[in-house]
């Protein structure tokens, strides 16, 4: 079995990448074909690489202006397809690893920080509910495609790098949760996708000197326009809207509501059997709160089943 029929699975499980432990930068998450169909009893791994320059590192809710940062980060992935009541179904798991090195202004002081360590991992289960049965790789290789209605959560778990005294960190101190439904539908060698979901947030107890944070939900869509090149070679380009996240510490709501759109491109290229590489690049377009920053990233990633 060659590479080219699992390269949508590998896209699906390189887009769950995060870059740090804040509800606004979940929501900018591009992740075309997360919602595509693959063979069952597939299994892939990899390791992600990407850099981002700009406003990043710092929450909303904290009193850190003028803030900009250089971040770098590797993440290894594992995930695999399997049948659930005879629907198609893929989980995945991420653990990202990040430096940071950004510049802002505390009080009237400029100040700068660097820090390195381990993300908040995040686990991905996905289900399509419409369009989509569970194939073995033969049956896979001679389907037609169609319009496909799937179902996702992604949760976060609290267990990354955190330092409750600290005002940037790479952990959140909290769990997080993303319900999502996807739309994908063919048009000749085109795609079209939609995807709407939303981020609750618990609680943040210990955030910035024992105080309690709490965060509003966060709307998320994206849509995608894919170009199928040839088999395992595709290009899409890529829109997110998210609003909501309102924060409020120790009682105090903040004047931090999101209400940003980003967009980018992306390229999946096979490389040779079992082996494929994706790259990506992505800008906010429009900005009213925080993380206004330009992305690079490149997956490689080894398929088996």
């Amino acid at each position: 079995m060659h590479l080219h029929r699992f390269g949508i699975f590998v896209a699906r499980i390189t887009g769950v990448l995060v870059l740090m432990s804040t509800g606004a930068v979940f929501a900018q998450q591009l992740e075309p074909r997360a919602y595509a169909p693959s063979p069952i009893d597939v299994t892939v791994s990899g390791l992600a690489a990407t850099y981002s320059t700009g406003e990043v590192a710092i929450d909303p809710s904290v009193p850190i202006t003028d803030a900009e940062a250089d971040v770098i980060l590797v993440a290894p992935y594992i995930g695999r397809s399997f049948a659930l009541f005879d629907k198609h179904a893929s989980f995945s798991l991420v653990v990202p690893v990040a430096n940071i090195d950004g510049t802002g202004e505390l009080r009237g002081e400029r100040d700068q920080v660097n820090i390195t360590g381990v993300g908040d991992p995040i686990l991905r289960l996905a289900v399509n509910l419409m369009g989509s049965p569970a194939l073995t790789p033969q049956e896979f290789a001679t389907r037609e495609r169609e319009t496909i209605l799937g179902a996702s959560l992604s949760v976060v778990a609290p267990w990354g790098d955190y330092d409750g005294s600290k005002l940037v960190n790479l952990g959140a101190n909290r769990w997080a949760i993303k319900p999502e439904l996807g739309l994908s539908h063919p048009v000749g060698n085109w795609d079209l996708e939609l995807y709407a979901g939303a981020w609750f947030f618990e609680n943040n107890d210990d955030f910035y000197g024992g105080h309690l944070r709490e965060q509003e939900p966060l709307y998320a869509t994206q849509t995608h326009l894919v170009y199928r090149v040839r088999p395992g070679m595709w290009a899409s380009f890529d829109f997110t809207y998210y609003t909501g996240g309102t924060t409020t510490v120790d009682g105090t709501r903040k004047n931090d509501r999101i209400d940003n759109s980003r967009a980018g491109l992306t390229f999946s290229l096979p490389l040779a059997k079992h082996h494929a590489l994706k790259l990506s690049w992505s800008r906010g377009v429009t900005v009213r709160v925080g993380k206004d920053f330009t992305m690079l990233g490149a997956s490689w990633s080894y398929v088996w089943y």
